[in-house]
């Protein structure tokens, strides 16, 4: 279950875990009063607790210096020690300020900088390899598990990232106004603010960004945090701010919010102020974590005079089904201010923010976020309101020192000097020490080794507690599922004073490292986590017993949940839907995210790419041909102005803005597409300093230039066309799937493609030199003939290849791909990589020495397995046919074939295990070398013999190689003769069928016209001599009678039609009107379900006839025309009643 969030897709959790790995959902807070008790510290012996002396003296000497040089407040005690106050006493004069050793360990006793007031002295402390130094890894390798060994992990923070709908968002409409309608649900709608995610859940619990702790980010978070509460409480901040990170700290909770900044990097507009808006708070007591509803988030931040976002509520048909009328009326030119105007007209309930979007951010909007909660939210709402009125903010005239900017820019040597000058600023309230910045140095100087080793440990472990034991099951799951993810181990220096050979303390990091598997990640557990992880040893016998309070409250959590979901089904509980503006998209997708396809490939490969983009989105025609233009513009100027040196992302607004700014001043409809421009708030002086190109998450190094998710891939071909060149290639082919010996066959068959152009074929194992470029220097030889590369084609980079092949060479590309169910984060199954690993080890005297003789031929089929890791079948399938346009399968297995059995599918999983492993360690090393040799000569045997032991089997269950082929050819004639059609309903590509809403109307069938137009042709001669030339059995295509028009009316008025969407309305006509130019009839609407549908124009009509060159619209002066003698009325007496729905266009 989602949790309550109330401006992003970046649907930030903070959970824990249950009684079970189980479903979430968004709860209603219940405030209680709380005892905070220290826990028992673990017994150590007398030589134990010497070593933690050792190591507490040397560490105790770090000290931070304060700008004000305010005494350093001692750390608060933790779960197994305390870290004392911070003791340094340096030279009389002299100011000392700690510079760390390390990053992620402790090695010796950290240095000193000290320096006076001139900055010209400096002292170093001592430097030691006792107890300190054996932080630095020895404690953890000479730390064993056995039966005295516990663990206790605490959720400090979780995060949920971007999410993704599995059912189209047409789908999830519907049910949202089916259950909104039956009076099951309400739907909550609010801002997306567009910054980054910053978490802070006290300060010993630590501040977070996404994946990430103790950089430049969470520094800026904490900084704006430390603003906000200076701002709103004034003379009272720091006795807040104390008093806030203590309740967090004593009741284990954590709040999540938008952190708003121009220093971090360009979004869709430079914000015009930094700031933060909470999105989540959660309680991560005993039990299961209690989510707090939107309610209550703005009872808690009306208490701490946090920020908050603008809400609305919608628990009405009517008002449900008009606000998703809004936005598709606005979706294409939305901004802001039209925006909440809008919504604050049709939601039954509007809660303003306190940061109103236009004056901190600006015009440029983001989009909206839509989800379900319970149908009594808006009663307990209005509740909260009343017992919660709006603060007033007393420090906004206080002289709160240099701003966010203003240090940023002053400290521009590295980002360290950065986040020190920012922490310095934030104060000890919410900073104390900097231990999580500066106590350690460089965030990979932990090897996965040490990681992995803290993780086995831990799971080797006993469990001190209930919710220990959940979240080593929930890693184990993770690790079962082969999910994607990294767990990242950190000294936790909070607890330092605690550490010893027999008690140890560290920060544990979650990170699932793709979206899609996120999607699947989410359906076990829902949450990303930072944790808190001590392993210990305990006395035999007084070993920690599990907490039967806690089980007995998760049950009872649980209990609460499913009443506090408000008699919702899980399935709808979880219903969200995220709604973006094509004025942010233009921005941020075709702008930004197309840099380094411009500059890299040039402006018709960023044609093919934001042309893709828009299609994908369904744009609008008109849109899609103003976006053109202006795109095509924008390349030429930036090409012009910085040559082939790119734009960077971070800041390129600085560019962007005059040029749109520009081109919005040429027309009106020019501003209209760009929405608002002109916002140039100058942001390289003050840019935070990101060492190593790290992106928002802050640990994540950019290996290299990558483009966005979908890069530069080509528009989705309805049909493949003759007149040009084919390539037939190969992606997610694995050693083994028999593609040379589908390339002969098609060579050799004596009816071939059924086509006149030469086929070529050109095998990856027999050429020297780089592959593509030889395929592509055939293309350039033979443009018009269809090659056949018989190659691997693994990963987007050679997709890219083959794209840019195709334009320079005009030719299609077709992908190959074996036909396999797939497993949830691998396109290919288990049966299907053990018989390629057969097939392979079948082989003799293969030409690129991959055989039964080869040593590690089973590594080399993971390693190629592996190669696909993160994306299941579907989503494979479907990128392949967004880029290509088409997609051939290769029958591989019988559909009715047997289970494949568990020895072989025991060993394979044993194999993708120790592939982990070993890749984690040595990165692309042979497997005959490195650590894992033995283990994976030992493997290698033992999977050959149980694949030997089972040939009868794997023979029997693949499709006959000659019915293979003959597959397909056939599809491949299908597509050489341009027959070929490429799906529409795969998932990923479905076309959204909601879009830019110009009018609602009232659509009449035209048979029923017509029928209505003869019988009046045939009692009125006058009628009959006027239509006898107009032939409206071929020219009346199409009728509708228009209840409101954007232009003319206004969003609201189109969007209020939403509630008789669809919906039979019958229609009186009461009379025909003709004029030599126009022919309408006079129309009366009806009621729908009781509810009466009255049309906004002047004139209800439908238009029937207009001669050549006269607009439809021109149909409204037809009762003025009549009045002065120009036009005819026949008067229909009984009026005739037609029947037509209510519809958008």
């Amino acid at each position: 279950m989602y949790t309550h969030y109330l401006c992003s897709e970046r649907f930030c959790i903070y959970s824990g875990y249950a009684d079970k790995v189980c479903d979430i959902m968004p709860r209603k807070a219940v405030h209680m009063e709380k005892r905070w008790k220290k826990k028992p510290q673990a017994r150590m012996s007398s030589s134990t607790t010497a070593e933690t002396e050792d190591v507490s003296n040397r560490l105790r000497e770090m000290s931070v210096a304060e700008n004000s040089g305010e005494s350093h407040a001692s750390v608060s005690s933790s779960q197994f020690g305390t870290v004392g106050a911070i003791k340094h006493v340096p030279a009389q004069g002299v100011k000392s300020i700690w510079k760390p050793k390390s990053y992620g360990t402790v090695s010796g006793t950290p240095t000193i900088v000290a320096k006076d007031e001139g900055g010209s002295k400096t002292a170093t402390a001592e430097k030691s390899d006792t107890a300190a130094s054996k932080f630095d890894g020895k404690l953890l390798e000479d730390f064993t598990v056995d039966k005295s060994t516990y663990s206790r992990a605490q959720i400090r923070a979780t995060f949920y990232p971007k999410f993704e709908n599995e059912k189209s968002d047409q789908e999830v409409r519907t049910r949202m106004i089916e259950l909104v309608t039956k009076g099951l649900g309400t739907l909550e709608v609010s801002l997306k603010h567009s910054g980054s995610l910053f978490m802070y859940a006290g300060h010993e619990g630590g501040a977070y960004a996404k994946n990430s702790y103790g950089n430049i980010y969470t520094a800026v978070g904490l900084f704006v945090l430390g603003r906000t509460f200076q701002e709103a409480w004034g003379s009272h901040a720091s006795k807040k701010q104390s008093e806030f990170s203590d309740y967090l700290e004593r009741n284990r909770m954590c709040i999540s919010m938008e952190l708003v900044t121009a220093v971090l990097g360009d979004h869709g507009q430079r914000p015009l102020e930094d700031y933060v808006v909470v999105t989540a708070v959660t309680d991560l007591g005993k039990g299961r974590p209690r989510f707090y509803s939107t309610p209550d988030v703005i009872a808690f931040c009306r208490k701490w005079r946090l920020p908050t976002n603008h809400v609305w509520l919608f628990s009405t048909r009517k008002s449900v089904t008009s606000f998703f009328a809004v936005y598709d009326a606005l979706c294409e030119e939305g901004t802001a201010t039209p925006v909440c105007h809008a919504l604050d007209e049709v939601a039954d309930i509007s809660i303003p923010g306190s940061k109103n979007h236009i004056k901190v951010q600006g015009e440029i909007l983001e989009g909206l976020v839509g989800r379900i909660v319970s149908y009594e939210s808006s009663k307990y709402m209005e509740q909260v309101l009343r017992d919660s009125p709006p603060y007033q903010l007393e420090g906004v005239d206080l002289d709160m020192g240099p701003s966010l900017r203003e240090i940023c820019a002053a400290n521009r040597s590295d980002e360290k000097q950065q986040i020190r000058a920012l922490l310095q600023h934030v104060g000890t309230s919410f900073c104390p020490n900097f231990v999580d910045w500066f106590g350690r140095e460089g965030t990979n100087s932990h090897s996965r080794i040490a990681d992995r080793s803290i993780l086995a440990k831990f799971l080797q472990s006993n469990p001190s507690d209930f919710s220990t034991t959940k979240f080593q099951e929930m890693i184990r799951l993770m690790r079962e599922k082969r999910f994607p993810a990294a767990f990242k181990c950190y000294y936790n220096f909070h607890k330092i004073n605690s550490v010893s050979r027999d008690n140890l303390q560290f920060k544990m990091v979650i990170h699932v490292h793709s979206d899609s598997a996120f999607r699947r990640y989410q359906k076990e557990m829902r949450s990303g986590f930072f944790v808190d992880l001590n392993l210990f040893k305990a006395k035999e016998d007084g070993g920690p017993k599990f907490d039967k309070d806690c089980v007995d409250l998760t049950n009872h959590v649980n209990d609460s949940n499913e009443s506090e979901k408000g008699g919702l089904a899980d399935e709808d509980a979880n219903l969200m839907i995220k709604m973006k503006f094509l004025t942010y998209k233009l921005r941020t997708f075709l702008i930004r995210n197309g840099l380094s396809i411009l500059f890299k490939e040039g402006p018709a490969a960023y044609k093919t790419y934001y042309m893709r983009q828009m299609k994908i989105w369904n744009t609008s025609a008109v849109k899609q041909k103003e976006l053109s233009k202006m795109l095509d513009e924008w390349a030429l100027y930036i090409r012009r102005k910085h040559g082939h040196k790119q734009l960077s992302s971070s800041i390129y607004l600085t560019e962007v803005e005059p040029f749109l700014e520009n081109y919005a001043k040429r027309s009106p409809q020019n501003q209209t597409l760009i929405g608002a421009a002109g916002n140039v708030v100058r942001s390289e002086d003050f840019m935070a300093i990101i060492d190593g190109g790290r992106d928002e998450e802050g640990d994540l190094e950019k290996e290299k230039e990558v483009a966005p998710s979908s890069p530069s891939p080509s528009v989705v071909k309805d049909a493949v066309r003759k007149n040009e060149g084919l390539i037939v290639f190969f992606p997610g082919r694995i050693p083994g799937c028999a593609k040379s010996a589908l390339c002969k066959e098609i060579l050799s068959s004596s009816v071939g493609l059924e086509d006149d152009r030469p086929v070529h074929s050109l095998m990856g194992d027999l050429v020297k030199g780089k592959y593509w470029q030889k395929v592509a220097e055939q293309r350039r030889k033979k443009p018009y003939s269809i090659m056949l590369a018989d190659k691997n084609a693994p990963n987007e980079e050679v997709w890219r290849q083959i794209e840019s092949m195709c334009r320079s060479t005009k030719a299609s590309a077709v992908p190959v791909v074996p036909d396999s169910e797939g497993t949830e984060t691998n396109p290919f199954s288990l049966d299907a990589l053990a018989v390629f690993t057969f097939r392979v080890l079948n082989r003799v005297n293969h030409p690129g020495n991959l055989d039964k003789a080869s040593p590690n031929a089973c590594y080399v089929l993971l390693v190629f397995y592996n190669l696909y890791d993160g994306k299941n079948r579907r989503e494979f399938e479907a990128e392949l046919i967004e880029r290509f346009g088409s997609l051939v399968k290769m029958p591989l297995l019988k559909p009715d074939r047997s289970p494949l059995p568990e020895s072989i599918k025991s060993t394979l999983e044993e194999g993708l295990n120790l592939y982990r492993l070993h890749s984690n360690r040595h990165g692309r090393l042979d497997s005959t070398k490195g650590t894992y040799a033995q283990e994976w000569t030992k493997w290698e045997k033992q999977l050959r013999d149980i694949l030997f032991g089972n040939a009868e089997y794997l023979n029997s269950i693949q499709v006959p190689f000659e019915s293979t082929v003959k597959q397909v050819l056939q599809q491949l004639k299908n597509i050489a003769k341009g027959d070929y059609t490429a799906p529409t309903t795969t998932p990923n590509t479905e076309k959204r069928k909601l879009g830019n809403i110009v009018f609602a109307a009232i659509n009449i069938p035209v048979t029923e016209i017509q029928s209505l137009l003869h019988n009046l042709a045939e009692k009125n001669s006058n009628v009959d001599a006027f239509f006898k030339d107009k032939n409206m059995a071929i020219s009346l295509k199409k009728a509708h009678l228009t209840l409101a028009h954007k232009r003319s009316h206004g969003v609201i008025a189109v969007a209020n039609y939403g509630s008789v969407l669809h919906q039979n309305v019958p229609v009186e006509m009461t009379a025909l009107f003709f004029s030599d130019n126009l022919a309408a009839l006079e129309g009366r609407p009806g009621s729908s379900d009781g509810e009466e549908v009255i049309s906004k124009n002047a004139w209800p009509h439908v238009t029937l006839w207009t001669a050549e060159g006269i607009a439809a619209k021109e149909a409204n002066n037809l009762p003025q025309l009549f009045s002065e003698g120009k036009a005819t009325r026949i008067e229909i007496d009984p009026p005739i009643t037609v029947t037509g729905t209510v519809e958008f266009y």
